[in-house]
């Protein structure tokens, strides 16, 4: 990238080209995202909306129904190609300053505020959590059946018997939106969306931060692991507690980085108070208290502190709002539900059929069981050696690699589980075009497939399956990511997109300021 250029367009042009290249038609797909919500988003049946004669033809009329499903689409396809065209422009080596990116990330995400909740409704589920807990009922051994009302709030049947798998942090801010909106749901889950949002917000501040640590620009870092459409869809519209969870954790780690470890290391055991996965982190936050060049004895103390710390942390607020640390038998929770996008459900089920086939009879659950242990088992081992021989590779970047297995490896995949991983990924880099462009391929597929296979509304001709939907989501990503020039480089490769690396030599060695060297012995600091 040439070193003369300008920091950001300074010209009128440049902002009008920034106004019309990626503002105005970022806002416009998220726009139609949210009036197709209408149709095909999830709409609690107690809620005055659906009186809305409307509102209730879009959701009942066959042709309604279509056209906000081709709404929706569109919406996203024209949400992933400005993504697209954004980042082909910015790996290409045009400069666009931090703060233009955050003016792009409110404006795509402003008209999401009020859509109905899409491609999931776990919002419903935790707006009645919290109902439980005002209650008085124990949200660790009851599901929120226990709750009057619990369907025409817009609880998914599937979970209704289930406890809750969230952290006392979460079920405080459930807690406080069910008690001041008790009797609107579709308000409660646009407060829990704006607690979402929060998270972006820790975000967008914390990712440029740890990026510039780690010698990546700021700008495409924002790109890849915030203003990434799964964010966008599955975070804002989606209003997943995932969102809150990840800023959380992301700017524990960054003030870990900064040298400021016992506020980061609180700030990820909230992140764990709202999901549990966020501990995850605690280990390699350990690792940057205690520095790149520290011995056994020092990261040993590093984490021992973190985890008292951290476990104070969760004790404390555990009290707070009475539940303790019941939250730690409801983990399994999540696992209860099988899904082909996971690689070790799959090979069971596949295991599962195939006994059934040469005529060992059904073992279905039992082949899904051992697949899925050996699994985690493998996916136990690489993160333990991710923390145990840290040398060669920053904590955070261990991070993003333990947080990739775990996910990759784990029971169950959940298209918003790959941001877990995503915002550390960005933030330190991406070192082959082949990590890039798989990157990109896959935020193109899970878009598409979203797209395809989310409705509220039945229709057995619209309705489409995951297999379906994964057909469907390879043929849209051969004409949207692959639509114009600047895609296909991006996608397939060219001489500027080179993958998220640090450009000059004070960015390079910045980035190796955080890498571990040796083996765990204690070494003295190099010589200045």
């Amino acid at each position: 990238m040439s070193k003369d250029l300008p920091d950001a367009p300074a010209d009128d042009d440049g902002r009008a080209l920034f106004v019309s290249r990626y503002l105005v038609p970022g806002t416009v797909a998220t726009a139609l995202i949210t009036f197709a919500s209408l149709g095909v988003g999830w709409i609690p049946l107690s809620s005055a909306l659906l009186d809305i004669g409307v509102v209730d033809t879009l959701r009942t009329n066959p042709i309604g129904i279509a056209m906000m499903r081709v709404l929706l689409i569109a919406g996203g396809a024209l949400l992933l190609q400005t993504w697209l065209v954004l980042g082909a422009d910015l790996l290409s080596g045009d400069k666009q300053p931090v703060r233009r990116m955050w003016v792009l990330l409110a404006s795509w995400c402003a008209p999401l505020v009020v859509a109905a909740p899409l491609f999931s409704r776990d919002v419903f589920s935790y707006f009645a959590q919290g109902k439980l807990v005002a209650a008085g009922i124990d949200p660790y051994t009851n599901g929120v059946s226990a709750v009057p009302g619990w369907f025409n709030d817009g609880v998914d049947p599937m979970w209704a018997e289930a406890p809750t798998p969230y952290g006392p942090f979460f079920l405080m801010i459930e807690r406080g939106v069910s008690s001041l909106l008790p009797n609107s749901p579709f308000l409660g889950a646009i407060a829990l969306r704006l607690v979402a949002i929060a998270g972006i917000a820790l975000l967008a501040w914390f990712v440029p931060r740890l990026a510039f640590l780690h010698g990546i620009d700021g700008s495409r870092a924002l790109w890849l692991g915030v203003l990434n459409p799964l964010i966008l869809m599955h975070l804002v519209a989606g209003a997943h507690n995932d969102a809150l969870m990840v800023g959380l954790m992301v700017a524990g780690i960054a003030l870990a980085a900064e040298g400021r470890a016992i506020p980061g290391v609180m700030l990820v055991a909230l992140a764990g108070a709202v999901k549990p996965i966020a501990l995850l982190a605690l280990p390699f936050v350990g690792l940057l208290w205690a520095g790149s060049r520290s011995g056994w004895a020092r990261r040993i103390g590093a984490w021992a502190a973190t985890a008292l710390l951290s476990l104070g942390t969760i004790v404390a607020l555990g009290a707070m709002i009475g539940v303790g640390l019941g939250w730690v038998n409801a983990l399994t929770t999540p696992g209860t539900v099988r899904t082909w996008l996971s690689p070790s459900t799959a090979v069971g089920m596949l295991s599962g059929y195939a006994s059934e086939l040469v005529g060992l009879g059904d073992h279905m659950d039992l082949t899904v069981t051992v697949v899925r242990l050996v699994a985690m088992a493998v996916a136990v081992v690489i993160v333990a050696r991710l923390c145990l021989k840290p040398a060669g590779r920053s904590p955070v970047r261990a991070a993003a690699l333990a947080f990739t297995a775990v996910v990759l490896l784990g029971p169950v995949i959940q298209s918003w589980y790959l941001l877990w991983a995503l915002p550390l990924v960005a933030v330190t880099g991406l070192r082959t075009p082949w990590h890039l462009r798989a990157i990109i391929v896959g935020t193109s597929g899970f878009v598409i497939f979203g797209l395809a296979e989310s409705s509220a509304t039945a229709s057995s001709f619209l309705q489409l399956q995951d297999g379906l939907a994964m057909l469907f989501a390879a043929g849209a990503i051969a004409f949207v990511a692959l639509a114009s020039p600047h895609e296909r480089e991006l996608v397939l490769g060219s001489q500027y997109a080179h993958g998220l690396t640090p450009d000059d030599d004070p960015a390079r060695a910045r980035s190796r300021l955080l890498v571990f060297v040796g083996s765990g012995r204690s070494s003295a600091p190099p010589a200045a």
